[in-house]
């Protein structure tokens, strides 16, 4: 029902039309999906039997047929018969509403009678609820082996490109050719002297050499922060210390 704000035709409901809220089994439902136009599905039965009143629904023998996947589904139809169990509306005020295609809402009427429409239990409905069973565990995909290649454009790879891109991308870049030691300490002390500071990818990006091999120098240059506010960084040793800041310093010293 729309959520717009606009006015309920209320026609029948000063009439005072009383309607009835039944529950149907969801087989039903779809079996009255099946009938053209607005043919007839069944017809509802109102019998008194010993000052009680009995209703009951029958399917039309057209709209028995089940239809399924299944080899034995030729055998099985729905249950033509179902009584209704009758309940009270409990002292509960409901309503039935239509809305139509131009979002004119119409109060279809009050409902003044609950029930619950049941297949009669026969054959006919053991073998439907078997049929159910067996489609509820068939599985949703099914392997099949194929006797020729596929030749469509949608055959099967054992990896998609992009996935082969980037694995090629992240081997290469884990396959990094050691350059020169005295060329990576070289990169190393041009680096240490801008900052103090690095951190372990950084160093990776400026020397471009493996994250193995540059631990390997720098555990003989630096030494490694593990706490403190410079937690997880490298600096050089005090003896490799020579910043550009401290070149300053002393400069200024000297000429004082």
């Amino acid at each position: 029902m729309s959520d717009k704000g606009q006015d309920v035709d209320l026609t029948r409901a000063k009439q005072n039309t009383g309607v009835w809220l039944v529950k149907v089994p969801k087989y039903l439902s779809q079996q009255w999906g099946k009938a053209s136009g607005r043919g007839e599905v069944g017809k509802l039965k109102i019998a008194k039997s010993q000052g009680k009143t009995t209703v009951s629904f029958s399917l039309n023998e057209e709209l028995t047929m089940v239809e399924s996947s299944g080899e034995t589904a030729s055998s099985v139809r729905a249950p033509r018969e179902h009584p209704f169990s009758m309940q009270s509306v409990g002292g509960q005020t409901l309503a039935v509403f239509t809305e139509s295609s131009s979002d004119q809402i119409t109060i279809e009427g009050m409902v003044v009678q609950r029930a619950e429409c049941r297949p009669a239990v026969q054959e006919t409905y053991v073998k439907l609820k078997k049929l159910q069973i067996e489609e509820s565990t068939k599985p949703l995909r099914l392997s099949q082996r194929l006797e020729k290649a596929v030749t469509t454009s949608y055959k099967p790879v054992s990896n998609h490109s992009y996935n082969v891109e980037y694995e090629k991308k992240k081997k290469e870049e884990g396959k990094r050719a050691r350059s020169d030691k005295e060329k990576v300490l070289e990169m190393l002390f041009s680096a240490f002297e801008k900052h103090q500071y690095y951190n372990i990818k950084n160093l990776v990006e400026i020397t471009k050499q493996p994250v193995i091999y540059l631990k390997e120098i720098l555990r003989e240059i630096g030494v490694y922060n593990s706490r403190g506010p410079h937690k997880s960084t490298w600096e050089l040793k005090p003896e490799y210390r020579h910043y550009q800041g401290e070149v300053e310093e002393e400069e200024d010293s000297n000429l004082e």
